[in-house]
């Protein structure tokens, strides 16, 4: 049975050192995870400045890497859940620093957002097998510790790249920023030699000798096998005509089509029992994305441009951002184990709807603005420190790697949509306002679909016996009888 008795010793000692070994080298991939991936926000200026290129298609280029996450985060979450999630870890590290590396070389905008298009398919795979690998090594009872703990390590990537940015532009140029990026392969195959496998893969698929395959029902048939095929190369087309001048006037017709694509693959991986958890939780990541990534696009742009800051003052902000962030994922790890993540989720991004305008109000005191950005970061972008925790409670191991990477990285394209929505709303109003706007939006569109539990009403309808919560160990997780404590608990 699950065990609800308090545990006499400290939390911190109820994880084992190998536990503790199994998180760090998953927070240090994530680490470099967040420095590889921030860079082009960092440098945005300077390549628009050598490439020529409007607000719109600079904004593109942090587009890019969303557009391939929905296929990395699936085929590499897959691969974790067939082959182990440290597997799947080392593979991603691998994909994300060699694009990185590879956008230094870059000589135009097409090639540059090629290169994007490599980081985000490990990106997706590094969330998701670190999300897994973690989570599944630690003890049930302080999960979401272990979900915001982890997340935290972006940040501290950011904060990195911003201080590598102020040593290395001003005298190596942009395209250094990139190079650095082959420093975590080394951290790859330390990882690959080192490294236990996570202890409930192992339980529950390794030890037992099964082999789950999550893309079964797309190849069932020779004839369905041939479809998805040809929708997967749809979607992929149809994704970078509409965030690249391709799809200039037909972007609406794009976009519809590559949804279209992409419920189609939900709606066979879920199967009939799974379908309208899968699209539900698709939809509230879409919008989680729309509310947090205005800001982490283009914070550094609405900086240099409207408030006219220098590189060193921009570098000071974004560490404000950077450590609020961090101190968010921290906090959110505490709270929601404490009150469940659920409520955790949606009264802390409650509060942050308080700080959303003040932060564009602010013009010329640089201190205000690190304190209020402080705050915002920490309420709002720091709480989706739970996500891989909320997420992952709704799949059960054998398909928790391909489901959490697929609904996640799908879900993920409104980070996507959101730079290149708030640089068109700049043409209509100034790029604070834009952003304010769709922070603000976003942000109360997340607090209703998360603190009403629509994925998980939606989901009972059609699977009214399954466990509500995978993650919470015992019986809670394995049997309906625990359905409703997990429930309120996720």
């Amino acid at each position: 049975m699950h065990d609800t008795a308090k545990p006499s010793l400290p939390w911190y000692r109820e994880v084992t050192p190998t536990q503790w070994k199994s998180f760090t080298a998953a927070w240090i991939g994530y680490v470099l995870d967040g420095f590889d991936f921030v860079l082009i926000t960092l440098v945005l200026t300077e390549i628009s400045d050598e490439f020529g290129l409007s607000t719109v298609q600079a904004a593109s280029l942090v587009s890019g890497a969303f557009i391939t996450r929905w296929l990395g985060g699936a085929i590499l979450g897959a691969v974790g859940d067939r082959y182990g999630r440290k597997l799947s870890m080392v593979l991603s590290i691998l994909l994300y620093s060699l694009g990185t590396f590879a956008c230094g070389f870059a000589w135009d905008y097409t090639s540059l957002f090629v290169a994007r298009l490599a980081i985000g398919m490990g990106m997706a795979g590094e969330y998701s097998a670190s999300a897994t690998y973690v989570m599944e090594s630690w003890p049930a009872r302080v999960r979401s510790r272990a979900s915001g703990f982890l997340i935290s390590g972006f940040s501290i990537g950011s904060v990195l790249a911003a201080q590598v940015h102020t040593w290395v532009v001003p005298t190596l140029g942009w395209r250094w920023m990139f190079y650095i990026g082959l420093v975590p392969i080394v951290i790859a195959l330390w990882m690959r030699r080192a490294l236990p496998e996570a202890a409930e893969w192992s339980e529950t698929v390794e030890e037992r000798g099964a082999r789950p395959a999550p893309f079964r029902p797309l190849f069932l048939t020779p004839a369905r096998a041939t479809a998805n095929v040809v929708l997967a190369a749809v979607a992929s087309v149809a994704l970078f005509a509409v965030f690249t001048p391709l799809g200039n006037g037909m972007v609406p017709v794009l976009s519809v089509v590559a949804g279209v694509c992409l419920a189609a693959f939900a709606v066979q991986l879920g199967g009939p029992r799974g379908w309208v958890l899968y699209v539900a939780m698709i939809v509230t990541i879409f919008f989680a994305f729309l509310y947090s990534w205005p800001i982490q696009a283009l914070l550094p742009t609405y900086l240099k441009t409207e408030l006219g800051y220098t590189t060193d003052q921009v570098t000071d902000v974004l560490y404000f951002a950077g450590f609020g962030t961090m101190a968010g994922c921290w906090a959110a790890g505490f709270l929601g184990d404490r009150i469940g993540v659920r409520k955790a989720y949606a009264i802390t991004l409650l509060a942050s709807l308080a700080f959303v305008f003040p932060v564009f109000a602010v013009d010329d005191n640089l201190l205000l603005l690190g304190a209020l950005l402080f705050v915002l970061q920490a309420t709002s972008f720091g709480i989706s420190g739970l996500l891989p925790r909320w997420i992952g409670g709704h799949f059960p191991t054998e398909s928790r790697g391909a489901a959490l990477g697929f609904t996640y990285n799908v879900g993920a394209l409104g980070g996507a949509v959101a730079p290149v929505l708030g640089a068109h709303l700049a043409s209509g109003m100034d790029l604070g306002r834009s952003l304010a706007v769709l922070t603000f939006a976003g942000t109360v569109i997340v607090v209703v679909l998360v603190g009403f539990d629509v994925p998980g009403r939606l989901n009972r309808l059609t699977d009214p016996d399954g466990p509500a919560d995978h993650l919470a160990g015992g019986a809670a997780a394995d049997t309906g009888s625990g359905a409703k404590e997990a429930a309120a608990r996720l």
